[in-house]
């Protein structure tokens, strides 16, 4: 049900299979539900902004310092565990910046992506691979590209605007326990999404999206993100532990966040090619 909307909101059901001609109540009660439709979709829309707002704007510090590990897992193959280090700032002009950095095992330690979220919505990412000792920029034709390896495609890793998108809230179901708030996202037309919706259900008091199912056209979700775990760190709700798994293949991305650092105060600097490239720059602020 939609609450917080001045109603209590529920699917309609259909009457099929009568030949009788519609008595007067009838007819005023079915012209009742059709003139309240546009008010109830329009209500369902500007809830479905107000929460991708909240949750875009949830605080998470003005910086952040996180250690961790990725774990490719597959069926008939040993887990491959990748431990990394992520740096967060939040810039002063609404923006953000990201570092994302392995450190083993050897055939992928020091590979980088360093990714800059403008304000206005635009997102710039260069990917370091430390055997061409080079950064190369990461084209927009390859957000669908996936990370690494892992499950994450390069549009996951950014942090979306919620003005890229069309919400809309759809009910509150109970999942694991809880009471959740569920959302759908679809890109605005000339976006250049690689995902055709995004369907989240959102807990209201972390305001923590603890499952969005992602959807390249179909009814069908091609890939899902679960938060399994979180805590309140230094007075931030954190997610300690998420699983990203394709559905079809049934290949999965476990991240567990091990330690995290908030508000150290992280320079600019940290956030540059020439960082990306040279990892003695940032390992004074690991944890």
């Amino acid at each position: 049900m939609l609450r917080g909307l001045g109603c209590d909101w529920k699917p309609l059901t259909v009457l099929r299979g009568t030949t009788k001609r519609p008595g007067n109540s009838v007819v005023l009660l079915l012209a009742g539900l059709l003139a309240a439709a546009p008010a109830l979709a329009d209500d369902a829309e500007r809830a479905g902004t107000a929460l991708a707002e909240a949750v875009h704007g949830r605080p998470i510090g003005d910086d952040a310092v996180t250690r961790g590990t990725m774990t490719l897992i597959e069926r008939g193959r040993e887990p491959r565990v990748r431990e990394t280090f992520q740096y967060r700032l939040e810039a002063a002009d609404g923006g953000r910046q990201t570092l994302i950095r392995f450190t083993s095992p050897a055939d992928i330690a020091d590979t980088g992506l360093l990714i800059h979220d403008h304000a206005d919505g635009a997102t710039d990412q260069w990917l370091y691979l430390p055997a061409m000792d080079r950064v190369r920029r990461i084209a927009a034709d390859r957000r669908g590209g996936r990370f690494v390896g892992s499950d994450l495609f390069f549009e996951d890793l950014e942090d979306r605007a919620p003005e890229r998108d069309r919400h809309r809230l759809l009910s509150e179901e109970t999942w694991d326990g809880a009471a959740l708030q569920v959302l759908e996202s679809v890109p605005v037309a000339g976006d250049g999404s690689v995902y055709s919706r995004r369907v989240s259900w959102i807990d209201p008091e972390t305001l923590i999206p603890l499952r969005i199912d992602f959807y390249r056209g179909g009814d069908e979700p091609m890939k899902r993100l679960e938060v399994t775990r979180v805590a309140r760190i230094d007075g931030y709700w954190t997610e300690m532990e998420t699983t990203v798994t394709d559905l079809e293949s049934g290949h999965r991305t476990v991240l567990v966040v091990d330690e995290v650092v908030y508000d150290q105060g992280l320079p600019g600097t940290l956030f540059t090619s020439r960082a990306l490239a040279d990892t003695r720059v940032e390992r004074r602020y690991r944890p």
